[in-house]
């Protein structure tokens, strides 16, 4: 579900499926009706459980101090179709949307694509028009059989590893690696965040296979907690101020560092001192009022770093947690790694398709000071004691942004 993508598949008379369909030929296909795009682009493309987004706002934020002209591709949309295709930091205009919908119509492309397909072909005619210095490529699900791994990028980078879209992806951390393992391009250097062993073997057993060059957090480069922060990599910076909170922002800062470093963008340590202290990323831990808090903490190991996050930040502190789910997540184990800090519990029910329940979300509560509400009726406001985290699903948080 992408929000606006049907109105310009309507505008244009372009048609696609809103089904999940892993592989590539048809997107190459599509992708050599309009010239192939994606070959005149410098990428550096990113996969992982979690951490995607943190690290290319890094990224981005970094390239654009330095003067550099960004194009960035992430899923899903925070308010609409518009802002998973940014460029230099900003949503694609209607204007420049729409003409790439008519290079796509005019290609022929209706009927052959999923909407995640098609809008991919989108990113890549929009950043062959736009002509950014670098773009920032996210993957939607996976990495090997995902439609952005059509491309030869300067560098793979892999943030995260841990069980997520299982029905997709497989039930175990070593299959989901072997997806995201995927994205290693042969001879094309790869960094990694700090991965669970079992997922690093499946890793390096694929970079040996391709002969591309490993950088791993914690043995080539790392974020070390002195009197100043300081990364230690293919570079050093010292980090006075880190906007984005929580131990795991730090590595995945380290990791956006080592990133740019191997795909050797010239770095000036004012420029990222600069940059690291006033980027930010919806949805990440981002406080909209007083002691009020949303995070797309949806599975349980994105839900572990929340709470080390709010245990470094507000130490001693209750929670009030607002929750809504996909039922394609593990929202009980999710709900079991929250519950130490709760005060308590508010589920909600949510428009998306895929949305569970509350009242099923709720049957795993493991605290009994528990509630559901109408998405009508969140407050978004704290008159209690205690922070207050809407946490889950980005579309809930997507849908409560645009209310």
């Amino acid at each position: 579900m992408i929000p606006k993508l049907d109105e310009y598949k309507k505008q244009f008379d372009i048609k696609s499926d809103d089904a999940i369909k892993p592989g590539l030929e048809a997107i190459e296909e599509a992708l050599a009706s309009v010239l192939n795009p994606e070959k005149d682009l410098r990428i550096i493309h990113v996969a992982g459980t979690n951490g995607k987004g943190s690290t290319i706002a890094v990224m981005e934020a970094i390239l654009q101090t330095h003067g550099f002209e960004t194009g960035v591709f992430s899923s899903p949309a925070i308010l609409d179709i518009h802002d998973q295709i940014r460029i230099n930091g900003q949503p694609i205009t209607a204007d420049e949307l729409a003409y790439v919908f008519e290079e796509m119509e005019a290609a022929g492309l209706s009927g052959m694509l999923t909407d995640f397909e098609l809008l991919t072909v989108a990113a890549f005619l929009a950043f062959r028009n736009a002509a950014p210095d670098y773009v920032l490529l996210e993957t939607g699900m996976g990495g090997r059989l995902d439609s952005t791994n059509v491309i030869t990028p300067l560098v793979s980078v892999i943030t995260s590893i841990a069980l997520d879209h299982t029905g997709f992806l497989g039930d175990s951390v070593e299959k989901i690696a072997s997806h995201k393992a995927g994205i290693i391009k042969p001879y094309i250097p790869v960094v990694i965040g700090e991965l669970p062993n079992e997922a690093k073997d499946i890793i390096l057993a694929e970079a040996i296979h391709t002969k591309s060059l490993v950088r791993a957090y914690g043995e080539n480069f790392t974020m070390e907690q002195e009197e100043i922060e300081t990364f230690r990599g293919m570079n050093t910076f010292e980090l006075p101020t880190r906007n984005m909170k929580g131990p795991h922002q730090a590595i995945n800062h380290a990791v956006a560092l080592e990133a740019l470093s191997v795909a050797g963008v010239p770095l000036k340590q004012e420029k990222v001192a600069e940059a690291i202290a006033n980027v930010q990323l919806p949805f990440r831990f981002q406080k909209i009022s007083d002691n009020v808090y949303i995070d797309g903490a949806h599975n349980p190991a994105a839900a572990t770093m929340l709470v080390r996050t709010i245990e470094e930040q507000f130490p001693g502190e209750k929670v009030d947690w607002i929750v809504g789910m996909l039922n394609t997540k593990d929202y009980g184990e999710t709900l079991k790694i929250l519950a130490p800090l709760a005060n308590s519990f508010t589920f909600v029910d949510f428009p998306h398709p895929q949305a569970a329940k509350a009242e099923d979300v709720q049957a795993l509560c493991p605290t009994e000071n528990s509630r559901i509400v109408s998405f009508e009726l969140i407050n978004l406001k704290n008159t209690g004691e205690n922070i207050k985290v809407v946490v889950g699903s980005l579309y809930l948080l997507s849908d409560l942004m645009r209310q």
